[in-house]
């Protein structure tokens, strides 16, 4: 039986700090499904579509790792594709308290599926796609935070 794990989130856009949880999380599980939210509440610089494609895109060299979107409840997208774990990183201290209460909600609905969290790479730990983004619209420098082709859809984006 293969084990599955669910990394969700916006991705708006993919940082290193994503790509570095969703690597990390390639070598624990069979497959990893990155599934970006189709929150209707946010009004992100992205389609759902061009996220995806770029997480796609920077991805493409780890063979376990598909890309995939949803709207709804989490656990229930879990539970349709039999994952195992969902995998949340934490930043911070911060991040804990809002993950925790998710966590707990998704338990309280589905104790079946275990929720894992990483702790982010030291340095990775301020970055946020909201910082990113904020930083390109004024065209501050981003190499190294995103991957290039993410570096090159935000200058396009900020044009």
């Amino acid at each position: 039986m293969s084990k599955i794990a669910v990394v969700p989130g916006s991705f708006d856009p993919i940082t290193m700090g994503h790509l570095d949880i969703i690597k990390r999380a390639s070598t624990i599980f069979d497959e990893v499904k990155v599934v970006v939210l189709n929150n209707s509440s946010k009004n992100p610089l992205f389609t759902v579509e061009e996220r995806m494609g770029l997480i796609s895109e920077v991805t493409e060299s780890i063979p376990n790792v598909d890309v995939d979107t949803f709207s709804g409840l989490l656990i229930d997208y879990s539970v349709e594709v039999k994952a195992n774990a969902i995998i949340r990183g934490l930043r911070a201290v911060s991040d804990f308290e809002y993950e925790m209460q998710i966590t707990s909600m998704n338990r309280f609905l589905n104790e079946n599926i275990e929720t894992l969290f990483m702790i982010s790479n030291n340095q990775y730990s301020f970055l946020s796609s909201s910082i990113v983004k904020e930083v390109a619209k004024y065209g501050g420098r981003i190499t190294g935070l995103v991957p290039p082709a993410v570096e090159e859809a935000l200058k396009s984006k900020y044009k």
